[in-house]
C-alpha cells in the first residue's frame, strides 16, 4: 500500500522529509482547522432545527444525541488543539470526522421517515469533511469506509428498510460523493506535496545560495587582506628601494669625507702644510658635505612621503566650511607656485555649499592633482590650464573635478596610476607617490571616491565625489555640527 501511495505521490520515500510533510500539511494552519471544527460542532448540533421543522415531537431525542456528540466529542477534541496533544493532531482529526459519520446514521433510526433523507445528511458530513479539515487521503479514505459502512449496518438494522430501488440510489450517491470527494483530497494533497517539494528545494538552495555568499564574502575579505598585505609588501619595498639610494651615497660620502679628514689631520701634524693641498682637502670636504646633504635631504623628503601614505585620521579633526570660500583662498595660496611651472588654474564652484569634512586632506589632494598636471601634463616649458569644477549631486555628496588638457596618458599608465612608487619621470626624481596619497586621503580620510580618465593627446579628467558629511567620530559630527 505504500508503495502504491509513493507511485502515486502521495508519500514520500524518505520517512523523514514524510513527517516533515505531515507537520507542515496536518498542523501548519491549527488555527484556522480549529475554527473549522468548531463551526462543524454547532452544525452537526444545529441540524435539530429540521428535525423541529419536520418532527417537532423527537427534537428532545435527536438534539440529546447531536448535542452530546458535539459538546462531549467534537468540541473537546477541538480544544485539544491547544494543548500538547496537538502532535497527534491527524488522529485526532480523523477521530473528530469518523464519529459524526457513524452517529448520524443512528438520528435516522429514531426519525418517522427513517432513512429516506439519509444520504443528504451524509453527503453534507462527507463535503465538510473534504473541505474544511486537513485530512491526508489515507485517513480520508478510512473515514469514508467507516462512515459508509456504519450507514450500511444501520440501514440493514432498521425496522422498516427502505425499498430496494431507493437504498440503491443512497448507497450510490454517497458512494459517488465518497469517491469525488476521496479525489479531490488526493488531489489536494497532491499539489500540497508538490509545493512542499519546491518549498524545500527552495530552502535548501537559498540555504547553500547564502552559505555560498558567505564563503564569496570570507574570500573577499581574505583577497582584500591579500591585497593590502601585497601593497604594504610593495609600499615597504618601493620604500628601501628609493630610501637606501641616498642613504648609501651619503654613507659613502661621509666614509670619503672621514678619509679625507685622516689626511689633513696627519698633514697638518707632520711639519709643513702646503696651501694647495689643504685648499684640495677642503674643496673635497666641501664637495662631500654638498652630497650628503643632498642625499640626506632625498631620504627625509621619501619618509616624509611614506608616512602621508599612511595619514592618521586623528592629526585632523572635522570641520564645517563653506567651500567656495575655502576653494578660493586654497587655490590663491597654489597660483604663485604653480605660475612658475607655467600651470595656470581656473576654479569654478558656486556658493552655498557647506562639508563637514577635512579641509587639510582636501586641500592636499587638489595640491597633489594640480603639481602632478603642472609635472606630468605639461612636461618641459609648455604651458597649461589647470581646471577645477565643482558641482552639488543629486546625493548628499559634492564633485570636484580636476581636468588638464595635456598629453594624457597610455592605458598601461592609467591602469597603475595610483600604485605606490609607479611615476614616469623617476629621472626628474619623483617618487611616484602623490596620486597613491591623493587616493588614500579621498578613500580612507575623506570617505569619497576617486576616478581617472586619460586618452593620449586629451589630457587627463579626474573625478572627486565626496560626501558633505565625511567620516568621523559621533562626538566630532556633534562638534562640527555645533561650529
Amino acid at each position: 500500500m505504500l508503495r502504491l501511495l509513493e507511485r502515486l505521490g502521495l508519500r514520500f520515500e524518505d520517512t523523514v522529509e514524510e513527517r516533515r510533510f505531515v507537520d507542515h500539511y496536518v498542523r501548519g494552519s491549527t488555527a484556522w482547522t480549529q475554527i473549522a471544527m468548531l463551526l462543524g460542532a454547532l452544525t452537526f448540533a444545529g441540524y435539530t432545527l429540521w428535525d423541529w421543522v419536520l418532527y417537532p415531537e423527537i427534537v428532545p431525542t435527536t438534539f440529546a444525541i447531536r448535542g452530546g456528540t458535539a459538546a462531549l466529542v467534537l468540541l473537546p477534541l477541538t480544544a485539544l488543539l491547544s494543548t500538547p496533544a496537538r502532535r497527534w493532531a491527524e488522529p485526532i482529526h480523523l477521530v473528530y470526522c469518523v464519529i459524526p459519520g457513524c452517529v448520524l446514521p443512528t438520528i435516522y433510526w429514531v426519525l418517522p421517515s427513517g432513512f429516506t433523507y439519509s444520504a443528504a445528511g451524509m453527503i453534507i458530513v462527507i463535503l465538510f469533511v473534504s473541505t474544511m479539515l486537513p485530512l491526508r487521503t489515507g485517513s480520508y479514505a478510512i473515514f469514508c469506509a467507516t462512515s459508509w459502512s456504519a450507514l450500511a449496518v444501520a440501514e440493514s438494522l432498521a425496522t422498516e428498510p427502505l425499498p430496494p430501488g431507493l437504498r440503491f440510489i443512497d448507497h450510490s450517491l454517497v458512494g459517488n460523493a465518497c469517491l469525488l470527494s476521496l479525489y479531490a483530497v488526493g488531489a489536494r494533497e497532491y499539489q500540497a506535496r508538490k509545493q512542499f517539494r519546491t518549498a524545500e528545494a527552495l530552502q535548501r538552495e537559498k540555504e547553500r545560495s547564502e552559505a555560498s555568499l558567505r564563503d564569496l564574502h570570507a574570500t573577499q575579505a581574505h583577497l582584500v587582506q591579500a591585497e593590502k598585505l601585497a601593497s604594504l609588501g610593495q609600499l615597504v619595498a618601493g620604500v628601501g628601494h628609493e630610501v637606501s639610494t641616498p642613504l648609501g651615497l651619503a654613507l659613502t660620502t661621509s666614509t670619503a669625507m672621514e678619509g679625507d679628514v685622516e689626511a689633513i689631520a696627519r698633514m697638518l701634524g707632520g711639519g709643513p702644510v702646503r696651501r694647495s693641498d689643504l685648499a684640495r682637502g677642503v674643496e673635497r670636504l666641501q664637495q662631500g658635505l654638498h652630497l650628503t646633504t643632498q642625499s640626506l635631504h632625498r631620504a627625509s623628503e621619501m619618509v616624509h612621503s611614506f608616512k602621508q601614505v599612511a595619514v592618521d585620521q586623528a592629526n585632523e579633526t572635522l570641520q564645517t566650511f563653506e567651500l567656495q570660500s575655502w576653494m578660493s583662498d586654497h587655490v590663491a595660496k597654489l597660483r604663485p607656485l604653480l605660475a612658475r611651472q607655467g600651470l595656470t588654474v581656473v576654479l569654478s564652484c558656486p556658493e552655498g555649499i557647506v562639508l563637514t569634512s577635512y579641509p587639510g586632506a582636501l586641500g592636499q589632494v587638489i595640491s597633489i592633482l594640480a603639481f602632478n598636471a603642472a609635472t606630468h601634463a605639461y612636461p618641459g616649458d609648455i604651458s597649461g590650464v589647470f581646471t577645477v569644477e565643482v558641482a552639488r549631486t543629486s546625493g548628499d555628496s559634492v564633485r570636484i573635478v580636476c581636468a588638464d588638457q595635456g598629453v594624457g596618458m597610455r592605458d598601461h599608465v592609467r591602469g597603475r596610476v595610483f600604485d605606490p612608487f609607479f611615476t614616469t619621470r623617476r629621472e626628474k626624481g619623483n617618487a611616484g607617490l602623490g596620486l597613491h596619497i591623493a587616493f588614500n586621503l579621498v578613500a580612507s580620510t575623506l570617505g569619497g571616491r576617486i576616478e581617472l580618465d586619460s586618452q593620449p593627446q586629451q589630457g587627463t579628467r579626474v573625478t572627486l565625489d565626496i560626501p558633505l558629511i565625511g567620516p568621523g567620530k559621533p562626538a566630532e559630527l556633534e562638534l562640527a555640527a555645533a561650529q
